[in-house]
């Protein structure tokens, strides 16, 4: 059973580059990779936390790197797209979850916000994938994942500029998927519940709104970190060779409500 469940799930040999690491699903992910045999690399702002997250992976037995970026700065981010392709070589695998959650009323959102959720959210997947994703078809063979929402396909709580930039990515996905899957590149989302993270946390210290939520499910709870990393691993891995182009949810039934 070793070397079955080894042939259908192993990412021993591959490198990953993961987006928002050092917090959320984003950290859930890089360590479920680091564990299933990939070489991480880390992108975060906050040095700290991305010490911790290298830290984290090394102790599991994996090997790490983590490099400091402002996603919104695009300067900055092409820097870092060629340093994060030098501790492992060229990714095989590509993970954006980073993200700003800018939600006021729709009417009192600013330019800046906007700009501010689209970099993020949007465009840094697009100038991410731009760079990795030509190198990994030529090579034959690689895997993007991105991290769609609820708000891909539903406006609600101020959509607003977040939803926009989340639906964005699943046309995105599709779009890579398009231009590369013939040549190996397998470009998939997953899209989340409402899950427990440091972004949802206010929301986590009202019980009746929590409970509310878990009750819009199929399964009855709110996610959990946990809940991820089985879904990452198997779209970046060999299992994954003939999906492509999909938005799997990831939310205990909550979109099939």
């Amino acid at each position: 059973m070793g070397d079955f469940l080894t042939d259908l799930f192993s990412l021993d040999g591959r490198s990953a580059v993961v987006t928002g690491a050092t917090s959320g699903i984003g950290r859930a992910i890089a360590g479920a990779l680091g564990r299933a045999g990939a070489q991480v690399v880390a992108l975060g702002r906050r040095t700290d936390a991305l010490t911790a997250v290298v830290a984290e992976l090394r102790a599991a037995g994996g090997a790490a790197e983590g490099i400091s970026v402002d996603l919104a700065d695009r300067a900055e981010l092409r820097r870092v797209a060629e340093r994060a392709a030098e501790p492992f070589g060229e990714p095989d695998i590509l993970v954006t979850a980073a993200g700003v959650n800018l939600r006021p009323p729709f009417g009192d959102l600013t330019d800046q916000q906007w700009d501010q959720t689209m970099a993020v959210n949007l465009d840094a997947p697009y100038l991410l994938g731009r760079r990795y994703g030509p190198a990994m078809a030529a090579r034959g063979w690689g895997r993007i994942v991105n991290l769609a929402s609820q708000q891909t396909i539903r406006a609600f709580g101020n959509s607003g500029a977040y939803g926009v930039s989340k639906a964005g990515i699943a046309a995105l996905t599709r779009s890579q998927a398009e231009a590369w899957s013939k040549h190996g590149v397998c470009c998939n989302a997953i899209a989340p519940g409402f899950v427990r993270t440091p972004m949802t946390a206010a929301v986590f210290e009202d019980p009746g709104r929590a409970e509310a939520l878990a009750a819009r499910t199929m399964i009855g709870r709110n996610g959990e970190l946990s809940d991820f990393v089985g879904a990452a691993v198997f779209l970046a891995g060999p299992s994954a060779a003939y999906i492509t182009g999909q938005t799997l949810f990831v939310d205990g039934g909550f979109s099939a409500t």
